[in-house]
């Protein structure tokens, strides 16, 4: 089953999600019912509702995990499968690390995770500014974890260009397209 915006909003109570990652949750689901509207107007077989629920909830666990340490992305799809909700599982436990290699078709997983790599607390910013918050923010001083966090930005890159290959603006004018279009979703 599918979530609907109303039941995410509710989750989102429940668990006691700080009103900054509630901010920022219900930010990627606007960016990403940009690119879903935009892809389904290409012929993409894209489901608005399952990609919403995903981004609205994809940082469920966040909040708890903030103060044990554990992995809100996998954290957060126990939680949804907990629910039943085990179509958006996979775009939830996957939105930190990419899987898409850059090529293939698109799914509503992909777009989450662009999104949520595209919104900085509440705000669209570029990929660049967003790298840098992350790696500020969960990375200072652990090269490791600094190589990883690179790792994945570049398969980001990919994938921005994958894209906006076909679609009719560029990545910069998300921020103004969000701000102009009607949403399911309000903060």
């Amino acid at each position: 089953m599918v979530p609907s915006v109303a039941t995410c909003l509710g989750l989102m109570e429940e668990y006691g999600m700080l009103a900054h990652i509630r901010s920022h949750s219900i930010m990627v689901a606007r960016v990403t019912e940009v690119l879903v509207d935009k892809f389904k107007g290409l012929g993409l077989q894209l489901d608005l509702d399952l990609a919403l629920a995903g981004a609205l909830l994809h940082d469920i666990a966040k909040t708890p995990c903030l103060e044990t340490g554990c992995d809100h992305a996998r954290v957060g799809g126990d939680i949804c499968r907990r629910h039943g909700f085990d179509e958006i599982v996979s775009i939830v436990a996957g939105h930190v690390l990419l899987d898409h290699d850059g090529t293939g078709p698109l799914r509503e997983k992909d777009l989450v995770y662009y999104a949520d790599k595209r919104v900085n607390h509440d705000h669209v910013v570029s990929l660049e500014m967003r790298l840098a918050y992350i790696m500020e923010r969960y990375a200072a001083n652990d090269s490791r974890r600094q190589a990883a966090i690179m790792i994945n930005f570049a398969k980001c890159r990919r994938l921005e260009q994958h894209l906006f290959r076909d679609l009719d603006f560029q990545p910069a004018e998300i921020a103004d397209l969000v701000t102009a279009g009607k949403s399911q979703v309000q903060l």
